[in-house]
């Protein structure tokens, strides 16, 4: 029997691939013309809200987790202003390339491991954040875009994630 101690992060986060599966059913028939559609002018396309969706979870494992290499880190950048607009088969690579890197670690990662500090500092702010904190705040930015995403699948008409 496996025990707290010696099971991996892994353990602790089943249930995420299924909103990654769910994301990717309600992405990958959009048209280009669907992926431009936004729930009001000021706001994100659908395209946007899932290369932003990619872009922080590629961020977060790879420039503070040091995770992937420097391929999943051009991904990173998906997201950034003047950047060409993704199709469907791009936007459902991305989120399948980020998981898998997420994924392996995950698999990998110990409760030790989860309780590791990062120090970092960003915009003159000095950060504590364990690892734990950062796999949490990626789960709670795929529920957040998602919930996004879904209203505007919605509002167009279209299939949003069966939750």
């Amino acid at each position: 029997m496996t025990t707290i101690e010696n099971t991996t992060a892994a353990f602790y986060y089943q249930g995420w691939e299924t909103y990654q599966q769910l994301l990717i059913k309600a992405i990958a028939p959009l048209s280009a013309e669907q992926l431009a559609l936004r729930p009001a002018p000021h706001l994100r396309s659908i395209g946007m809200t899932v290369t932003h969706i990619i872009g922080a979870r590629v961020r977060w494992l790879h420039d503070l987790l040091k995770e992937g290499d420097e391929e999943l880190a051009a991904l990173g950048k998906w997201d950034r202003k003047d950047m060409p607009e993704r199709t469907a088969a791009e936007l459902v690579q991305g989120l399948e390339t980020s998981w898998a890197v997420l994924t392996d670690a995950l698999a990998r990662w110990t409760r030790a491991d989860m309780e590791f500090v990062f120090h970092e500092s960003w915009q003159g702010e000095e950060y504590a954040l364990s690892r734990q904190w950062v796999i949490w705040h990626l789960i709670e930015h795929d529920l957040h875009h998602g919930g996004e995403l879904s209203i505007t699948l919605g509002i167009h008409q279209l299939a949003a994630p069966d939750l």
